[in-house]
């Protein structure tokens, strides 16, 4: 790696997952963030972010700041991070690191602040909508579902955490009934993220198999679902249309999708524009861009008029997060 240019600085990011951490170090100049390299791990091969850290720096560079978008609420300065046992506090990783500047923010905000650092080629839009001003949201299905709003003030838009992801399950039609039964004999309590996720997409199937209105599931498709990634199985398998149960689980993933996001675009009154992130976007885009989405979207009775003028965009970009921990790091550097 070049040595450090005079008046730079380096910046340590990082996006943390339930399966993957994500590190990244950029090199700040000028105002302007440069990542210099990132590299991603295993989360569950190690006992926690101190490890992970210590071994991508390697004990070679001086850090000026850092920031960790951590999947979870940030409660006085720990992550209490849903899908992993860590225990994550700025007062740790500011020793580990001997410096002051330390943030841990929830990951859908770094995904917030990255947004005004992507460029155009970085998303795809499925709702082109109007330019309006107010406020913006994110909505990201992954290893779970997370929510962020972007809330309009003189500044600009301002990211502040959310948990709605985990709010209550609001099923739409006869068949969303049958689900919420199923999974609320499974679960007790049903969130949107028991849906809205990698292990959610797996629970529509099993639901659909399970209700024996769709067909039989073919021995081949059993054994792939108990060898190797159900979510994943299920997205190749409805892609290449092998399998009317994957075709019709992947089709009720993305209603309820587009449903949600339309309902956090009412809450937060999203104006300015809804974007999904989330790894399983990217992947799905094809089936995103069909109509399924955008007509649950938009379908919200006496108010589908306001939701229909709303920009809906897909962020295509992985490091939005990562780059976003940069951008905020880079702010407690300006403060």
């Amino acid at each position: 790696m070049k040595e450090k240019l005079p008046g730079s600085k380096l910046i340590l990011a990082g996006d943390i997952g339930g399966t993957n951490t994500r590190l990244g170090l950029c090199r700040l100049e000028r105002g302007k963030n440069r990542l210099l390299v990132s590299r991603t791990f295993a989360s569950n091969s190690y006992p926690g972010l101190e490890t992970i850290v210590n071994e991508f720096l390697n004990g070679k560079e001086r850090i000026s700041a850092a920031c960790f978008g951590v999947a979870g609420p940030i409660l006085r300065g720990t992550a209490v991070a849903t899908n992993l046992s860590w225990k994550i506090t700025e007062r740790a990783l500011k020793r580990l690191l001997s410096i002051p500047d330390v943030s841990l923010i929830n990951d859908l905000v770094a995904n917030a602040y990255g947004i005004a650092v992507l460029s155009n080629k970085d998303f795809f839009a499925l709702n082109q909508g109007r330019k309006m001003g107010g406020n913006a949201a994110l909505l990201s299905a992954g290893t779970g579902l997370g929510t962020a709003i972007l809330f309009r003030d003189n500044a600009g838009l301002l990211p502040s955490p959310s948990e709605g992801g985990h709010a209550d399950f609001g099923p739409r039609s006869h068949l969303e009934l049958d689900l919420l039964a199923y999974l609320f004999n499974r679960f007790g309590h049903v969130s949107y993220e028991r849906l809205l996720s990698g292990s959610g997409l797996a629970n529509i199937y099993h639901f659909l198999r399970d209700s024996g209105r769709f067909g039989k599931e073919p021995a081949w498709l059993a054994r792939r679902m108990e060898q190797e990634d159900p979510a994943a199985v299920i997205t190749e398998t409805a892609r290449l249309r092998k399998c009317g149960l994957c075709d019709t689980a992947l089709e009720v993933f993305v209603s309820i999708y587009g449903a949600a996001a339309g309902n956090l675009a009412l809450q937060v009154m999203a104006t300015a524009g809804v974007y999904i992130g989330g790894g399983i976007a990217p992947k799905i885009i094809s089936k995103l861009k069909q109509g399924t989405f955008m007509k649950a979207f938009t379908d919200k009775g006496r108010l589908s008029g306001i939701v229909e003028r709303i920009p809906v965009k897909v962020i295509m970009n992985e490091r939005a997060a990562l780059l976003g921990a940069a951008a905020h790091a880079a702010a407690l550097l300006k403060r």
